[in-house]
């Protein structure tokens, strides 16, 4: 497989978690803290999660009270984010020169905020996903200079 097809794949993607980013920002952003709060109380309540005062129900009980707290935060970083990527993913997708180095800063920053994030939560999925801004990272800068190559041939 070739270097451009990889990249194609992976700006492909990310226009998909892009996409999704932004979609859960707009569910997020309709859907009432109250309707988090009730299911969490529901679903605690009618112990399908064992014993209500066990470690999990607590759990779930915790974080649909975080959820409640950083509502806010949460539905902006995700529209953001989700837009960011989408117009990323679109200039690179239409070889708009300037986009390359943009990407590379933006998504370089993405992998810098992905391990502080990584390293406060103790998430595992965090880790991966700033691997592979990484990979996304090469990749564009790879292509970049191609087309730079191709661009003085010419």
């Amino acid at each position: 497989m070739t270097t451009e097809k990889l990249f194609r794949i992976a700006i492909a993607l990310k226009g998909l978690d892009g996409a999704l980013q932004l979609l859960g920002g707009l569910v997020l952003m309709i859907v009432p803290a109250s309707a988090v709060t009730g299911f969490a109380h529901a679903v605690v309540t009618r112990d399908l999660l064992g014993d209500p005062e066990g470690t999990l129900a607590r759990h779930l009980e915790l974080a649909a009270g975080h959820f409640v707290e950083g509502r806010t935060f949460a539905v902006v970083y995700l529209v953001a984010h989700g837009l960011l990527k989408l117009g990323l993913v679109w200039a690179l997708a239409r070889k708009v020169m300037r986009a390359y180095p943009v990407a590379a800063v933006v998504l370089s920053a993405f992998v810098v905020y992905e391990i502080f994030r990584a390293i406060h939560t103790h998430s595992l999925a965090l880790p991966f996903f700033a691997a592979l801004d990484v990979v996304i990272v090469v990749l564009v800068l790879r292509e970049y200079r191609q087309l730079k190559r191709d661009r003085v041939a010419a």
